[in-house]
């Protein structure tokens, strides 16, 4: 029996296939112990179901984002007030993004990217909130999107030199970038302050119509020690309070 704490995303499933009360209900009866990327008018409603909320964004949006010096103010202030938010309401992160290449070298791209967050590093860790640097595919989902590899969220993270500034390891992004997943967790997971998860192909169920076999990833994760929340990102073929049921079951019996 896993000890993995889990999470679900509230877009995969809100407004599209339930409500507002139904998702969060469901989450609280299946067993999951938070929820993520919420809209803020809806904090409230989660805390009343018991549940925490593992993540919500640091700023917008994911295509114009830290890899651009013009972008430091405005994104530093919005870090800034959201780290504020997160403190208030225990949430242990908040997602940041590189942004879209847009003719930029990696190597240029991932000096800037780390520039601009040891410029709040210091106050996420005074803040104790992890700042996670999400890794996305841009081969189908985020076209031009920089931080779209393993090694480079990396060498930004060992530029800033914070255990503040991590990654988000999305499982079902890098599978479709790089796989390797087990042995990309093994090696590099000092780096990883969050997960994601999805089938692929299709971002969909944790199911064996898809190519990741679960079990044993979740099982690397759990030996590495990991004591944060793995989120389930989805969207679901079928009955979503099933999907979601699923899901968590497969993650809990790995």
């Amino acid at each position: 029996m896993s000890n993995l704490k889990q999470s679900a995303a509230w877009w995969c499933f809100v407004p599209a296939v339930m409500t507002p009360e139904a998702f969060v209900q469901a989450a609280a009866d299946i067993g999951y112990n938070a929820v993520e990327l919420v809209p803020q008018e809806y904090w409230p409603l989660v805390k009343e179901h018991g549940l925490s909320i593992a993540s919500v964004g640091g700023h917008g949006p994911l295509t114009d984002g830290l890899n651009k010096r013009e972008n430091r103010d405005r994104i530093t202030r919005e870090i800034e007030a959201n780290l504020k938010l997160a403190v208030e309401w225990g949430i242990p992160n908040l997602i940041v993004f590189s942004g879209n290449r847009n003719g930029l070298d990696d190597e240029a791209g991932a000096a800037i990217t780390a520039e601009n967050l040891r410029l709040v590093a210091k106050q996420a860790e005074d803040a104790g909130v992890t700042l996670v640097l999400e890794l996305l595919n841009s081969k189908v989902d985020h076209p031009d999107y920089q931080c779209d590899h393993t090694p480079w969220g990396v060498t930004v993270c060992q530029m800033v030199d914070s255990p503040a500034v991590k990654l988000l390891y999305d499982i079902y992004h890098m599978q479709i970038m790089e796989g390797d997943i087990i042995r990309t967790i093994q090696q590099q997971y000092p780096y990883f302050g969050h997960y994601h998860t999805a089938g692929n192909p299709g971002r969909q169920d944790l199911d064996d119509q898809q190519e990741l076999y679960c079990p044993p990833i979740f099982r690397a994760i759990e030996a590495t020690g990991y004591a944060g929340y793995v989120g389930h990102e989805f969207t679901p073929k079928g009955d979503p309070a099933a999907a979601l049921r699923a899901a968590f079951t497969l993650a809990a019996n790995s």
